[in-house]
């Protein structure tokens, strides 16, 4: 019985948590993110378009072996989880892998994956500067296959509305927490 409410008053402090920091000013003003990327039919797309809109952001890439595809896979289905509210949130699918995600390439991966979520890719200085607007993390690493892979961060940015940073999605979070951080999200 103390168990369960141990871990009852942990789902609720991790819940209360993400309510009070997407509520909570952090430092002044939102920081400004500002990038300029292509979609998959190689429109524009600039942070301007996100101006007023609760969105997230994951930064992975197509030959990503596991944790990328996964991500997407369980997003796809919180999305479906959280019901009409998914409308209301832009999910976006960075590419860090300029080299290989061409833009058909990046379609066709998407077609496993929400329709909602907007794939986005640049050039290597495009991709950085959407990077750096998010402090996200990314490195090329060599395989002993002649090949590379990538390392970069792994959690999905969720940015509310007004353009401040509500917090991280961690894919390894509770379920319930996670569908509460994206409903909270989208009433922003």
């Amino acid at each position: 019985m103390k168990r369960r409410a141990a871990i009852g008053l942990a789902v609720l402090a991790a819940i209360v948590g993400a309510t009070v920091a997407a509520k909570a000013p952090v430092g002044g003003g939102a920081k400004e993110r500002v990038f300029t990327l292509q979609t998959v039919d190689e429109k524009l797309f600039r942070s301007a378009d996100l101006a007023g809109k609760p969105y997230l952001v994951f930064f992975g890439f197509t030959h990503c072996p596991d944790v990328c595809p996964t991500a997407l896979f369980e997003l796809t289905g919180l999305l479906k989880d959280i019901g009409p509210a998914a409308d209301r949130i832009t999910p976006l699918f960075i590419s860090i892998d300029p080299e290989r995600d061409t833009a058909e390439l990046l379609k066709l991966y998407m077609t496993s994956f929400d329709p909602r979520i907007t794939a986005l890719r640049g050039d290597a200085a495009e991709t950085k500067a959407a990077a750096d607007a998010f402090s996200a993390f990314y490195k090329k690493v060599p395989t002993a296959s002649d090949s590379y892979t990538m390392d970069h961060t792994a959690g999905l940015f969720l940015i509310r509305a007004d353009g401040r940073l509500q917090g991280m999605l961690d894919m390894h979070e509770p379920r319930e927490t996670q569908l509460q951080k994206l409903k909270l999200l989208a009433g922003t």
